[in-house]
């Protein structure tokens, strides 16, 4: 019988000024940024916790607290490769992830094809088996305020 799990990651940061925005590995061109420990990228912190989540293995603030100088700036789809290599170390691999931005803005459309092919790549996986979307929030709530962006992410693991 095969061992089929299903994990669920969320992630929330404040937009900003004097920061870069990268969403999914890429930077976006944007006159905002989001605000975190690392380089706050929404997207690649959902699916990590999806990932680690489905494993029974805790969470990013588990494993990268943002108490941790060492993790100050870090580059998140770094973060999501070791993160690859520890389910690995289980005897997991990724069947699929699927993901969702909630943003007001920009607009992502053009620059989620790219997204999708990065975080497949630190995955390990082929580029069909991770799905990214996005959508706003019809300015509704802090991301549709434009404080803010939140992301969803789904993640199917098998040993």
């Amino acid at each position: 019988m095969t061992d089929m799990r299903v994990g669920h990651g969320y992630d929330v940061h404040r937009l900003t000024t004097g920061r870069k925005l990268i969403l999914g590995g890429q930077e976006i061109p944007f006159e905002l940024g989001l605000l975190g420990h690392s380089d706050a990228d929404v997207l690649t912190h959902a699916v990590m916790d999806a990932l680690l989540g489905a494993a029974g293995l805790g969470d990013i603030g588990r494993h990268f607290p943002d108490t941790d100088p060492a993790y100050a700036g870090a580059d998140s789809i770094k973060l999501l490769e070791y993160v690859t290599a520890l389910l690995k170390e289980q005897g997991w691999q990724i069947g699929n992830v699927d993901a969702t931005i909630l943003a007001q803005r920009p607009k992502l459309a053009p620059y989620i094809p790219a997204m999708g092919r990065c975080l497949a790549a630190a995955m390990g996986v082929a580029a069909d088996r991770v799905n990214v979307k996005a959508t706003t929030e019809e300015k509704l709530g802090f991301t549709g305020a434009g404080e803010g962006m939140a992301a969803h992410a789904v993640a199917l693991i098998i040993k």
